[in-house]
């Protein structure tokens, strides 16, 4: 962050100001320094006397915004050059400051102003990977988890293996593995998908290797069979581990010969697919429970890939906010484009154990309910919102005295306001004397 003011008494404030809400500043008394200073770093955030001796702010946003359109700029103005700072919003500044300067002012603008920055930086990073910067298409993730995963995607598509997906369920385990057909040299080929947990033993086997005409009853014309219908691409088996033992058998088979037989056939049929299977379960303590086959278990286990949960993965949250916004927007024909900071904040303390599914439901909805541009905290879920109520908990999961969860509540509107007493008594809406008593009384200092 930048303060260009030619009042050092001035530049020197806002800095104190900032450097204790965790800024990093820099401090120019005039343009001609900030700009030689810009030719060696970015500075994302910065604050422009209207008034210096060497150029005019309106100036020197000007340049700022051809130099680094990104950088959000905060006009510092005396009273009687308000119209000025309008004007300046106008032509790309972020926000203006009126003199004599406070404390609270400046700290809440320089983080809204942050909030900015940070808010077009994941945008950035969504637009890289779903143009390509993950090399994945359809996959938002810029974290390191998703890195991995990218990588390894890559890498095993090349190779005509079979692959064997653990992850919860609502990772988007089926979306790997149409990544993995998409990239590998089979992707001209068909993509098979089959839930192996959705049949009956009798049905599966029909569904899969096909069968005959006069099979059984019903069966009263040959049916290809998925296997064969996917011959020369990828065969998905989702929930592997719920199929039955006696079609693992089967499965084993095929896996070793290459070849199907049609129910009621008798001609074997050769087969060239890749098979990519999915659970949720652990295999090898089902192996150790007798449901499921060992020697399956290393013929499908050639390549192992393990999904992260969305709650290991938290960094990528916004991303995936922004996508699901954009989509159902889109979608559902309306206008809203971002979230408040309030709501977002809630969604990044929730665990998710539906992962990326359940953010995609939430999203939808708030899309659905919102009437403005912007999702906020009330079209969230209220079970979603219930959660904060945790927040109100003692170590041992009890809820707090009342005294308890007044001091809390009087210690985050103080922080909120860079204990800001006037401000901070507003909100809580009590007199600032009554204030002053609940900090003394529950021991609170700035």
């Amino acid at each position: 962050m930048a303060i260009i003011d030619d009042e050092k008494t001035a530049r020197d404030m806002i800095k104190r100001f900032l450097e204790k809400e965790k800024f990093q500043v820099e401090t120019f008394p005039g343009a001609a320094s900030f700009f030689n200073r810009l030719k060696e770093t970015q500075f994302p955030i910065v604050f422009i006397d209207l008034k210096l001796p060497d150029m005019d702010g309106l100036e020197v946003l000007k340049r700022l915004k051809h130099i680094n359109p990104d950088s959000e700029a905060i006009i510092v103005t005396g009273y009687a050059s308000i119209d000025t700072a309008v004007e300046a919003t106008k032509i790309g500044a972020f926000h203006y400051l009126t003199k004599p300067l406070k404390r609270h002012d400046i700290c809440l603008i320089a983080k809204r102003a942050r909030d900015q920055v940070r808010l077009r930086e994941e945008n950035k990073k969504l637009r890289l990977a779903n143009s390509g910067g993950a090399l994945i298409e359809g996959f938002v993730g810029a974290g390191p988890a998703m890195q991995e995963i990218f990588a390894l995607i890559k890498k095993v598509a090349l190779v005509n293996c079979n692959v064997l997906l653990q992850a919860e369920t609502g990772t988007g385990k089926q979306m790997v593995a149409k990544a993995i057909h998409k990239l590998s040299p089979r992707r001209g080929k068909p993509f098979v998908y089959f839930n192996c947990a959705s049949f009956t033993e009798e049905l599966i086997s029909s569904e899969l290797f096909g069968y005959e005409k006069g099979a059984f009853t019903g069966a009263t014309s040959t049916k290809k069979g998925l296997f064969e219908t996917a011959n020369g691409g990828t065969v998905f088996l989702d929930e592997i581990g719920e199929m039955p033992m006696s079609m693992q058998v089967k499965l084993l088979h095929v896996l070793q010969e290459r070849q199907i037989l049609r129910v009621g056939g008798t001609k074997p049929i050769d087969l060239d697919v890749r098979i990519i299977a999915a659970t949720n379960k652990d295999l090898k303590s089902a192996i150790q429970a007798g449901t499921f086959r060992e020697d399956l278990f290393y013929r499908l286990n050639v390549v192992n890939i393990q999904l992260p949960r969305l709650a290991d993965r938290k960094e990528d949250i916004p991303l995936l906010v922004t996508h699901f916004i954009n989509k159902y927007s889109r979608r559902f024909k309306k206008n809203v484009r971002n979230i408040s900071q309030d709501a977002l904040n809630i969604l990044l303390k929730y665990d998710f154990p539906g992962n990326v599914r359940e953010l995609e439901n939430i999203i939808q909805r708030a899309v659905a309910l919102a009437e403005g541009s912007q999702i906020k905290r009330e079209h969230l879920p209220g079970d979603l919102l219930g959660k904060e109520v945790e927040e109100l908990l003692d170590d041992d999961g009890l809820l707090l005295p009342l005294e308890e969860v007044e001091k809390l509540h009087i210690i985050r509107v103080l922080r909120k306001t860079g204990f800001n007493k006037k401000l901070a008594s507003k909100i809580l809406n009590i007199p600032r004397t009554t204030l002053w008593r609940r900090m003394k009384k529950f021991g609170i200092k700035e």
